[in-house]
């Protein structure tokens, strides 16, 4: 972070998004900024790119990663269900995969700098947060926040996917925090408004969910930008909507640097 200044009168935050475990790029994201902004996915569960990194692997090795890629890949969600139960039998699920998220919460929530506000992605585990977010750490879902005089909303988590990742809300409870925001500057949330061009995954040649209630907000409260990841390689990374920038700000697993906003 910036060295403090009353004489500045310029604000310059880093956003990031879809982190996956880089706690080493994690910490280095704040430097030169006032403040740090992070809009979820901290858990690394399953590397689509390289598939020998994540929880998963890590339990059952990098061969069945690679066909549980495969599957979901094209679209065979009840195959890759059925393939995974097999590979759990006997094991205690919830003890194993929450046994790995602290491990990766206890380095990750370590690197944030000071001031870091941060929200939910769906592959994160809420209940687990306040067990590490250190003081500087700012938690918001459905909230509003000041920084830099400028008024941030934060929405977090996904819509529910046959992926049935950790934090799924239906689409009327996510409807119901993006109301409770109401008008912003910067509308922070981890899925995007659902536009094609934003949701498609260009590498996973899919459609990633959206939120209709998202795109609504922006086309009624006309943020000045709305940011958000979840879809790691996008078919389009920003785009206006009415007077709104809208703006991909993840990947950051694969590139390590985070989207700055200065004003």
């Amino acid at each position: 972070m910036r060295a403090g200044d009353s004489t500045r009168q310029r604000t310059r935050i880093h956003v990031v998004s879809d982190v996956h475990g880089n706690a080493e790029a994690l910490a280095r994201a704040g430097d030169g900024a006032d403040a740090l902004v992070c809009l979820g996915d901290l858990v690394l569960f399953l590397d689509y790119a390289d598939h020998s990194r994540g929880i998963f692997p890590d339990l059952f090795g990098v061969e069945n990663a690679d066909r549980i890629v495969a599957l979901r890949t094209a679209r065979r969600f009840e195959e890759a269900r059925e393939f995974g139960r097999g590979l759990w039998e006997g094991v205690d699920r919830d003890a194993a995969i929450v046994s790995a998220v602290r491990k990766q919460y206890a380095a990750l929530f370590a690197a944030f700098p000071t001031p870091t506000y941060a929200t939910y992605g769906n592959v994160d585990v809420p209940g687990l947060w306040p067990e590490y977010a250190h003081p500087g750490t700012t938690v918001l879902d459905g909230e509003r926040v000041e920084i830099g005089g400028r008024v941030f909303g934060f929405v977090g988590g996904g819509l529910k996917t046959p992926m049935r990742t950790p934090y799924e809300i239906d689409d009327e409870e996510y409807a119901a925090k993006i109301e409770a925001i109401g008008p912003v500057d910067v509308l922070c949330t981890h899925i995007p408004p659902e536009v094609p061009e934003l949701t498609y995954d260009t590498v996973a040649r899919r459609f990633e969910r959206g939120s209709r209630a998202l795109l609504d907000a922006i086309r009624r409260t006309r943020p000045r930008y709305a940011l958000f990841g979840h879809v790691h390689q996008p078919l389009v990374r920003r785009m206006r909507i009415g007077a709104t920038e809208c703006v991909n700000v993840g990947h950051f697993a694969s590139t390590g640097r985070p989207w700055a906003l200065e004003w």
